[in-house]
């Protein structure tokens, strides 16, 4: 089976177009005119073609269009309304454009009798791996509405996580800003100003004064580049996750960092048990349940641990010993995991991880401002009288020499 290219014409004279499945452009236009469409063109997709249509739908389509759509399709399939009419309905309440017409291509390939879940993972560069292999046991155990309703919910916790670690950098990346910005300002436009008078009133300047002097002048010569560091810093960033080994080491010192650990090490924990805890309760193998997590972490350490920790399990080992011997999974994770598997409930112990850890996200971004107020005002106040310092020590030179 390969992949098409098409436009057609449907019967109320809407322009559709889509990717579907055949043997050859000649089935495929023969199945498009059995469901009523005039076709305009049909051509094998190209790869290349395929990768630009693919990063230009997933920049128009969020997550939350996802959801939207597995939570809807999941309600009405459980009342009893036969997938293509719910299909139908979703495609006309959808207000995302890219999403309904990824949906009527979907609803199209059903039509031409493309499972469900093959017609969903032509799409795969927009639904997620685990929403296609739930739908897919879905179909294959009768219970589609419930594998739905199970991703939904798994997507929208994962948004919620995603909008607390945004919450939780808000602050801190807003006062580095502000910061960087006063400093910036104070150095190149406020303190020469003051270094002339003092230099015009002929006093000796002490040290620090000369050296906040030179840093003023580069400043105020320079200030642009304070400008390009940070995006540069981010470039070069980008440059870096571009080839693995540095992507690991970055990815390392992410979740080792005080403070950031908390944050990030506490959120790839979380992530890991709630992708566990679903594709367990769903029924999904171990091996296929780790292949899928160690695909969407993110993190290049947790990833190669999750590989690791396979490799051992499909020699025969226990879960809880193949993680434990990862040590990246803190000890109260390998306990309940432990546990899990001798009582047979897995699921339930990786849900209970899931939340717990959850929790200790959403906590650390309630906190953080406050955490990092009082270093910011240290800071702050330290450059500053260091600043002021500089000023002052040539004035009272010179205050000194008027009072004698």
């Amino acid at each position: 089976m390969n992949n098409y290219l098409f436009k057609a014409v449907n019967v109320n004279g809407e322009v559709i177009k889509g990717i579907t499945m055949g043997l050859d452009a000649s089935s495929v236009q023969s199945n498009l005119t059995d469901k009523g469409l005039y076709v305009l063109y049909i051509k094998d997709s190209s790869r290349y073609l395929k990768i630009i249509s693919d990063k230009l739908t997933i920049w128009r389509i969020k997550r939350k269009d996802v959801i939207e759509f597995s939570s809807s399709l999941a309600i009405m399939l459980r009342a009893g309304v036969p997938i293509m009419t719910a299909m139908e309905d979703i495609i006309a309440t959808m207000a995302n454009e890219s999403m309904k017409a990824t949906l009527t291509d979907i609803k199209i390939n059903i039509e031409m009798g493309v499972k469900f879940s093959d017609a969903l993972d032509l799409h795969k560069n927009i639904f997620p791996d685990i929403l296609i292999r739930l739908v897919r046991v879905g179909e294959e155990t009768g219970r589609l509405d419930q594998s739905l309703a199970e991703v939904a919910s798994h997507l929208q916790k994962l948004e919620d996580l995603a909008a607390t670690v945004k919450r939780a950098l808000i602050y801190p990346l807003f006062s580095l800003i502000t910061t960087g910005a006063a400093v910036i300002f104070w150095l190149a436009y406020v303190l020469p100003k003051i270094m002339q008078v003092i230099i015009g009133l002929g006093v000796k300047m002490p040290l620090l004064t000369n050296v906040l002097y030179e840093v003023s002048k580069i400043t105020e010569k320079f200030w642009y580049v304070a400008l390009l560091i940070p995006i540069m810093i981010v470039v070069a960033l980008q440059l870096m996750k571009l080839k693995a080994s540095t992507r690991y080491y970055l990815d390392l010192l992410k979740i080792n960092l005080p403070i950031v650990k908390l944050l990030f090490y506490n959120k790839l924990l979380a992530l890991f048990a709630e992708q566990l805890r679903l594709m367990i309760s769903a029924g999904i193998t171990i091996d296929r349940s780790l292949d899928v997590a160690a695909d969407v972490m993110g993190n290049e350490v947790f990833k190669c641990a999750i590989i690791n920790s396979k490799r051992e399990i499909m020699a025969g080992g226990k879960i809880s010993d193949a993680l434990a011997a990862q040590k990246i999974f803190p000890p109260m994770f390998i306990r309940m995991v432990s546990i899990g598997e001798t009582s047979g409930n897995l699921d339930q112990q990786f849900g209970f991880l899931a939340e717990h850890y959850y929790r200790i996200v959403d906590d650390f971004s309630d906190k953080i401002g406050k955490m990092i107020e009082p270093l910011l005002m240290i800071f702050l106040g330290l450059l500053m009288g260091i600043m002021i310092a500089g000023v002052m020590l040539p004035m009272y030179d010179i205050f000194s020499k008027i009072g004698s």
